[in-house]
């Protein structure tokens, strides 16, 4: 696919593997570029696109994207003004990392990680992304439905694509249950989805960057990045939000790829 002039989506655009999509697909002239975040952060980045490229090509949308009403606005307010969405990146994910189960020094008793939050997490990572994707689909199936169009072709050209953030934590990680859980569940999701959405000509994949240099990695604190994370990474060094973005953008730009992309710089988990 080629994604100049094509209408993307990306939530959690306001920060870190998010924004620096954002930006990349703007200096791949994107055509249309909504920008969804729960901060107003995505309404100056909207501004700093457009400023940098001299057009208005992105704009910020605020919302809870758990919120089946917000989606269903998002896409609808994006087809009105620009047409189908082509693009959808679900980026926007939580981290509520926590022992499975574990030894109350205080009360000592034993803690169960909680169920109210693994939901939570479950929400955000999982099923949101999940009917962001689905919002792509359903709104290329219709037009295709409404203009006599059934089973895509390809020579038509691909009508649309659907990138999932994964994570390396997918392969299972200490304190993360509900994190790696729902990266997991990506992949199931997508590799479903891109049996049946290739019928109306979309394309699934998923993404599993190892620890990107961003506010979520960050908030694990130094010492534990320094101890914990470098030493297992063979490029010595925190990914950077770019190069994920670059990949993400190699997954859209190229139909052969398919399935999963391991962008871990070499990461292993310490045994």
């Amino acid at each position: 696919m080629n994604i100049k002039g094509k209408v993307a989506v990306i939530t959690g655009a306001a920060g870190g593997i998010g924004r620096a999509t954002a930006m990349e697909l703007a200096n791949r002239q994107v055509g249309s570029l909504a920008l969804v975040d729960k901060t107003e952060a995505v309404h100056e980045l909207a501004r700093e696109i457009n400023q940098l490229h001299g057009r208005t090509m992105a704009a910020g949308y605020t919302g809870d994207v758990t919120e089946e009403t917000f989606r269903s606005w998002v896409y609808r307010d994006l087809y009105e003004k620009h047409g189908i969405v082509n693009i959808c990146i679900p980026a926007a994910g939580i981290t509520r990392d926590g022992l499975s189960v574990k030894i109350d020094k205080q009360t000592d008793s034993v803690v169960i990680y909680p169920g109210k939050t693994f939901r939570l997490v479950t929400e955000v990572n999982l099923i949101a992304p999940v009917y962001w994707a689905l919002e792509l689909v359903a709104g290329i199936a219709d037009y295709r439905h409404k203009n006599g169009l059934k089973r895509w072709n390809h020579t038509e050209g691909l009508q649309g694509t659907i990138i999932f953030i994964g994570s390396v934590s997918s392969q299972g990680n200490k304190g993360q249950l509900s994190y790696s859980a729902t990266k997991a569940g990506l992949e199931g999701a997508a590799s479903t989805l891109m049996a049946e959405a290739i019928y109306h000509g979309v394309r699934c994949g998923v993404i599993h960057p190892g620890f990107t240099d961003t506010p979520m990695v960050r908030a694990l604190g130094e010492d534990y990045i320094e101890q914990n994370i470098i030493p297992q990474t063979q490029l010595r060094r925190l990914i950077q939000p770019e190069e994920i973005a670059d990949a993400i953008c190699f997954m859209i730009s190229n139909s052969a790829v398919s399935g999963s992309l391991w962008a871990d710089a070499g990461w292993r988990p310490a045994a």
